[in-house]
């Protein structure tokens, strides 16, 4: 992914009123969406879910309300500028599926997309001229887009360690199906291992190491590893599930050290020095979940700006690279 902070700090000048929205879902990320899409000023957005409890929540925010399941109401839907598809990961892929089949040829999935790659497979295997990109939305963060620009102006990254430790009591076991949080790994914790992913690449090789296990979660809870990335680029990284800590990652240059801690904001402690400093950061939308304004944007603006948006393709290495981190293979 290109380095884009420039860009994606100007986002509010640029102008989707007239485009067209349908957001498929709306729990806690359909409902961050919508808020964006209004912050953005867009006028043509409509809302598609199962439960009428949303419906008042579409009226106050003058949004067109299709009360139905996706299987159902999809096909009377007119063509949009853009399908956001965020019900609950076990669903995402059939819904994909289907807004292809009836005609929408523009479409942000909720990620991962799935927790099998085989089907995210699937659903690239039915992909002909659409652009289908999958959301995760920490890519599109300020944070991360001034990294890579401290990054180039630095020469290069030396070394990389992550940490994707997991707060697990704070986790909704009623939300979907167990197998999505037999694999949390993909369900969540390929937030952090695709961002470090995105600045260093993808492992040319690696040491993976699981320990213990948790009732929902029998591949591990303790979670080490190391290697080299086809950059050249040596990593590692630790997460303890049952310990407590936070998501964070840190690369090194032969100029300073970067921490994103938390992954919203981004601190420098350059070479020689012990202290940390915050380096400030342009945010377009301050008041929003950082990255969803971003990638909306990102999906209605020209191609060569959404095609930095992640492919199903890379979607499904990413999904094959938690196989082997958290030991699902």
């Amino acid at each position: 992914m290109k380095e884009n902070h420039k860009w994606i700090s100007k986002i509010n000048t640029l102008n989707f009123e007239k485009k067209s929205i349908l957001i498929i879902g709306l729990g806690k990320m359909g409902n961050e969406h919508v808020k964006a899409c209004k912050k953005m000023n867009i006028e043509n957005i409509t809302v598609m879910t199962p439960s009428k409890l949303e419906e008042q929540f579409c009226k106050k925010n003058n949004v067109k309300f299709v009360k139905g399941k996706f299987e159902n109401c999809l096909k009377s839907i007119e063509k949009k500028d853009l399908v956001i598809i965020a019900t609950p990961i076990s669903k995402v892929v059939d819904a994909a599926k289907l807004a292809i089949k009836y005609g929408q040829d523009n479409i942000l999935i909720e990620k991962p997309g799935s927790v099998n790659h085989r089907e995210l497979l699937k659903l690239k295997n039915k992909i002909k001229k659409q652009n289908v990109r999958i959301a995760y939305n920490r890519l599109c963060y300020p944070s991360f887009h001034k990294l890579l620009e401290c990054i180039k102006k630095d020469g290069g990254i030396s070394s990389c360690k992550f940490s994707f430790t997991e707060i697990i009591d704070r986790i909704d076991f009623e939300k979907d199906l167990p197998e999505i949080y037999s694999k949390w790994g993909i369900s969540n914790s390929l937030h952090v291992i695709s961002m470090a992913m995105e600045l260093i690449g993808m492992p040319k090789k690696i040491i993976v190491k699981q320990w213990g296990e948790l009732n929902w979660h029998k591949s591990g809870s303790i979670f080490v590893g190391c290697g080299i990335s086809k950059k050249n680029i040596p990593f590692s990284y630790h997460s303890d599930w049952q310990g407590s800590g936070r998501w964070g990652i840190e690369v090194s240059t032969k100029k300073n050290l970067y921490q994103l801690v938390p992954l919203e904001k981004l601190y420098c402690c350059p070479k020689g020095k012990f202290n940390w400093s915050e380096i400030p950061l342009n945010t377009a939308y301050s008041d929003l979940k950082t990255g969803v304004a971003e990638e909306i944007s990102m999906m209605l603006s020209n191609k060569k700006i959404k095609d930095e948006m992640i492919s199903l393709s890379q979607g499904i290495e990413y999904n094959k690279l938690a196989d082997k981190i958290f030991g699902y293979s």
